[in-house]
């Protein structure tokens, strides 16, 4: 009889287990549960945060007062946010441009640009939000099949997201074992691991020096050529592992001299910057933003970007001068401005990102 007590299939459906973990909390991407599902426990993104630590699978987006003072976005303006990640300036730009202003956005990243997609259309009228799959480089081709021939505002936030960072399967990031992937688009046809491979031991040199800043970048490259010539660094973790070897260190003699303040940053992370900007071409696509973005601004409309290394910040600088002295731009932010104590000590992520603004001159 169905609904009797022998009848296997009439009872409620067995209770998941929640992850388990060593220890009293959480440590892997796949055990924070909590942290990615803050509508079911809303009290954990300020537990984390007083901890001075971002929410896995969130991203926090930074300086957002200083961005939307220097930008001025009003109702009614257009403004175009070329990397809109997980939507934070994004909100910001539709709520000061509310009744009727639209944003445009773009995204490397197609499974961020879906969920962030989600995202706007739960709190912002769909009509008012234009998302492509597309490199800023593209703007202008996107603004042309719109019919438009100019914004308002256009907006760079170009370090990757927290969610690219703190997802393994993703490859970016030294803190987590994962595949050495690092793709931000994934159409993108070679991997980190492909790079490695291929790249020579001058190539890979020059941009561990000029991409990272890295003192050690002969003896790193050096270190990793030899060891894949007897086995291929797939991993992130075979690639910290062969990064701390070169500079003679351990995982246990590094986190003692973490433990002993002798040291902050991890040996590795200006490697997986660079092999990171080496993979997604940023700078060469950078400086075509730069090339093309006076030209998407309407007369009086704003430019501002937000970089996170010196080569960034440095092409940003000289483009923005050059603007000025031929013109183009009618006022530019002389300095970067900087993420205020409160913001760097709640979101440790902002602490090296710069942030400069341009107007664009009245036409003549």
């Amino acid at each position: 009889m169905s609904g009797s007590p022998s009848d296997p299939g009439s009872g409620p459906p067995p209770r998941r287990r929640r992850p388990r973990y060593k220890g009293t909390h959480p440590r892997r991407f796949d055990e924070r549960y909590k942290e990615r599902d803050p509508d079911k426990y809303p009290d954990i993104d300020a537990y984390v945060r007083a901890q001075g630590r971002t929410p896995a699978g969130t991203h926090v987006p930074i300086m957002v007062a200083e961005v939307l003072a220097a930008l001025r976005p009003a109702p009614g303006e257009i403004v175009a946010d070329l990397t809109v990640g997980y939507g934070g300036h994004a909100l910001a730009f539709l709520e000061r441009t509310t009744p009727d202003g639209r944003l445009i956005g773009l995204e490397l990243d197609g499974p961020q640009l879906e969920a962030t997609g989600r995202r706007l259309a739960q709190v912002v009228d769909p009509a008012r939000v234009h998302l492509h799959h597309s490199h800023f480089a593209g703007l202008p081709k996107l603004l042309a099949a719109d019919g438009l021939a100019g914004v308002d505002i256009v907006f760079a936030d170009l370090g990757p997201s927290s969610m690219q960072l703190d997802n393994p399967a993703r490859g970016f990031s030294y803190k987590h074992d994962g595949p050495l992937d690092m793709r931000m688009d994934l159409r993108r046809p070679r991997t980190a691991a492909d790079v490695l491979r291929t790249i020579t031991c001058d190539e890979l040199a020059r941009a561990l020096g000029e991409f990272a800043d890295e003192p050690a970048h002969q003896q790193i490259a050096q270190a990793i050529i030899r060891h894949r010539s007897e086995q291929p660094i797939v991993g992130t973790e075979a690639l910290v592992d062969v990064v701390l070897s070169a500079l003679g260190l351990t995982r246990r003699t590094w986190r003692a001299a973490v433990a002993a303040g002798k040291s902050r940053l991890h040996p590795a992370a200006r490697t997986f910057q660079a092999l990171r900007i080496l993979v997604n071409d940023e700078l060469q696509g950078l400086e075509q933003l730069l090339r093309v973005a006076p030209w998407c601004l309407r007369p009086g409309g704003r430019l501002g970007i937000l970089t996170f290394h010196s080569g960034e910040d440095c092409r940003v600088k000289h483009a923005l001068r050059d603007g000025l002295r031929g013109g183009v731009y009618a006022q530019i932010a002389e300095e970067p401005q900087r993420p205020s104590p409160a913001e760097r000590r709640g979101n440790p992520r902002s602490t090296s990102a710069n942030f400069r603004w341009a107007v664009r001159a009245a036409a003549t």
